[in-house]
């Protein structure tokens, strides 16, 4: 039991729900390094969201709504800190939905569709094989697709670090948005629009500025945006 005074709370609430969902086989166990490692970012950025991630998460709201054919791609951590706001915006945006798995089984594929089929997800992609495809340009087990879902998709929200896959899909002519709290990493460089924010706190924002979008376009540059948040976790700003 987590006193609700404690001065880490929250942080601590996100960790039990994480262990959690790995019990459930939602989460894999590396996913809690991984977990582990974006805290620490998140010290950086004092744990809260700041003006940059503001204007990425406009930006990326209005490329979302601005893609043909845009799909949130969906793991273990992701599925489990955010399933709701997951299946919000994909309602709000059109967006498809692809579970994608890096430590892959089809146990975890069938536990994480049926957690978004509580938040009402309809149909999710990534979970029937007859539907699979590879990608040429990965080797690892992210290269399994859906047909109908990344792999003909215009832009993908790829959450949490995943370098070598951003990569992939820009080469392959996609937009990428991810949600990353490292401004160093490969994701967040690769990637048209890199969220350089929390996921728990970024997604509810991305679901309510999705409610309130009325067209207007954000001027946006990810290589400024990545120096500014780069110079804030330094304390310059």
């Amino acid at each position: 039991m987590i006193p609700k005074d404690h001065p880490r709370r929250a942080s601590l609430e996100v960790r039990s729900k994480l262990v959690n969902c790995f019990r459930e086989n939602i989460v894999a166990e590396e996913g809690l390094i991984a977990h582990g490692r974006g805290e620490a970012f998140d010290y950086l950025l004092g744990e809260k969201t700041t003006e940059q991630a503001l204007k990425a998460i406009k930006a990326a709201v209005e490329a979302i709504f601005k893609a043909e054919k845009p799909v949130i791609s969906i793991n273990g951590n992701f599925a489990c800190l955010c399933a709701k706001d997951i299946v919000e915006l994909a309602n709000l945006t059109g967006a498809k939905l692809e579970v994608n798995l890096f430590y892959r089984s089809e146990e975890r594929i069938k536990a994480i569709a049926d957690l978004l089929r509580r938040y009402n997800a309809k149909e999710i992609y990534g979970t029937d094989p007859s539907r699979y495809v590879k990608l040429d340009e990965l080797s690892s087990n992210r290269r399994i697709v859906d047909k109908d879902g990344i792999y003909s998709a215009d832009l993908v929200l790829v959450p949490m670090e995943d370098g070598d896959r951003t990569e992939a899909l820009v080469k392959m002519g996609k937009k990428v948005i991810t949600i990353d709290l490292n401004p160093l990493s490969r994701t967040a460089k690769s990637a048209t629009i890199s969220i350089i924010d929390n996921v728990t706190r970024a997604m509810p924002l991305l679901v309510k500025f999705a409610r309130e979008y009325d067209g207007e376009a954000i001027n946006f540059d990810n290589k400024t945006n990545l120096e500014e948040s780069l110079r804030i976790m330094r304390g310059l700003i």
